[in-house]
């Protein structure tokens, strides 16, 4: 198990997992396999947006389009699964192409924690298929925010004045209410760690 039942800390294992994971996610991207497709927008400002919601308020519903063809509500995992949005600004871009394949990775911490991952950009579907293609495919779907443009980013706060959204994580219990929420800096990866802690305490 990646988490002690008996004590509640992370075990050796865990902190290897965790590892494995970091190296694993910078290696693919440093890799040839975006070579020659990926934009650097250069440093970027940390925070550009406002939240509109709190860690205790019901999350805002949405539905949106996901790049296998299927629409995804939120409402659907009330009371079925923990849900992680994990909105970030790009395709294309170095820390987002560093972040999701760092998440395909660790699908059984997920599971581990009964926790469904959502991503969401607000670039269009054909640019994500295409993007999440060249990463070999995830195992979370893949959301459009792109029309209405950004709806979704806007409805939580995390929509930037230049129309992408910044690179925030909100998770969010079985009964819809919001449990965290990160709005981190856009020019850096969030911390796995910190997503895993969250998650263990909503098992707990």
């Amino acid at each position: 198990m990646f988490v002690s039942k008996n004590r509640g800390v992370i075990t050796i294992l865990g902190f290897i997992t965790i590892f494995t994971i970091f190296i694993c996610a910078t290696a693919y991207s440093e890799s040839g396999a975006f070579k020659g497709s990926i934009y650097n927008p250069g440093k970027l400002k940390p925070i550009d947006s406002s939240l509109k919601v709190k860690i205790g308020d019901k999350a805002p519903g949405f539905t949106l389009p996901a790049i296998d063809g299927k629409n995804i509500s939120l409402n659907q995992f009330r009371g079925k699964k923990n849900v992680v949005l994990s909105f970030v600004p790009a395709a294309w871009t170095p820390i987002c192409s560093d972040q999701w394949p760092g998440y395909n990775i660790a699908k059984e911490i997920f599971d581990e924690y009964d926790a469904v991952l959502l991503g969401i950009t607000t670039d269009n579907i054909p640019t994500l298929f295409a993007w999440t293609n060249a990463m070999g495919g995830v195992w979370f779907p893949v959301l459009s925010d792109f029309w209405p443009h950004g709806e979704v980013a806007d409805s939580y706060g995390v929509l930037r004045s230049d129309g992408i959204s910044d690179r925030a994580i909100f998770i969010i219990d079985k009964n819809g209410i919001i449990s965290f929420i990160d709005v981190n800096d856009i020019n850096v990866r969030p911390r796995l760690e910190v997503i895993v802690d969250e998650l263990k305490k909503l098992k707990d």
